[in-house]
């Protein structure tokens, strides 16, 4: 369990930390890239219902290897292989690619996704979408960067007009739900998967939800969204990863999307 300390107590990320991540994320990236729009991928499906091709497994495969050779003593979990034990107090968060029905489909808006957890807390986050050459990435204590340039989320603070981004409608629990917020002025479009917190974190989108996630899903919004000056929680204002369900906005707008969503 993370350490419980004042804000001010919890030290920065480690930039090495930070910028391992970056690299290993964007190699993924170049690998699956290789097999992106392939007329031969061959495409599974897991127990789940969801599907999962080489390119998944390879990118996870890649990413587990670099960890193991850098940092042997750390935790891994990823979606497509479960979860190795370590013994420090470090674990690394892997969806190798969020978004597998886009890029069955030949839509770049996939990504790679890699966080790091430390005794304190979240502490490193990065979004590589290599379809269209953007990486977002963030340090615990160093800010959000968008290749490289310093990135925020936007200052909106009225539903009416603003973008709401999500992974699918059919996610959501019931038509009402969105009529609420098509009541209220807000324009929802499904650019979602890790796009949409790109999105967010880089102001272009105001608001992200997604009704039905898994920890690796969401697990580097725990940096990138408080490090781009918004707020990630779960649909009932949690700040977790694991609540199921997860929410990145800005402050002047969570608390009137939170309220929509608890009705």
């Amino acid at each position: 369990m993370p350490t419980e300390l004042a804000p001010t107590d919890i030290p920065p990320a480690d930039p090495t930390d930070v910028e391992f991540a970056i690299q290993i994320a964007r190699e993924a990236g170049a690998l699956t890239l290789e097999l992106f729009r392939n007329p031969n991928l061959q495409v599974d499906g897991k127990a789940d219902g969801t599907p999962v091709t080489a390119a998944d497994r390879k990118a996870e495969r890649l990413l587990r290897e670099r960890i193991a050779s850098s940092y042997p003593m750390d935790g891994v979990i990823g979606e497509e292989e479960g979860s190795t034990a370590g013994t420090s107090s470090r674990k690394w968060i892997l969806d190798p690619i969020d978004g597998t029905q886009s890029f069955i489909h030949g839509v770049p808006l996939y990504a790679n996704l890699v966080a790091l957890e430390d005794a304190y807390g979240p502490a490193v986050g990065v979004i590589n979408v290599p379809g269209l050459d953007e990486c977002i990435w963030a340090g615990r204590g160093h800010g959000c960067f968008a290749n490289g340039e310093p990135t925020y989320v936007d200052d909106r603070k009225d539903l009416r007009g603003a973008c709401i981004v999500t992974s699918g409608v059919d996610y959501w629990p019931s038509a009402a739900m969105l009529d609420d917020f098509a009541g209220r002025g807000a324009v929802i479009r499904t650019w979602g998967d890790a796009y949409g917190y790109v999105l967010v974190a880089t102001g272009r989108a105001h608001a992200m939800i997604d009704p039905v996630v898994s920890r690796w899903d969401v697990a580097p919004m725990l940096t990138i969204i408080p490090e781009a000056g918004g707020v990630f929680t779960d649909l009932s204002g949690k700040i977790t990863a694991e609540g199921g369900d997860a929410l990145a906005t800005n402050a002047g707008l969570s608390k009137q999307i939170l309220e929509l969503v608890g009705r």
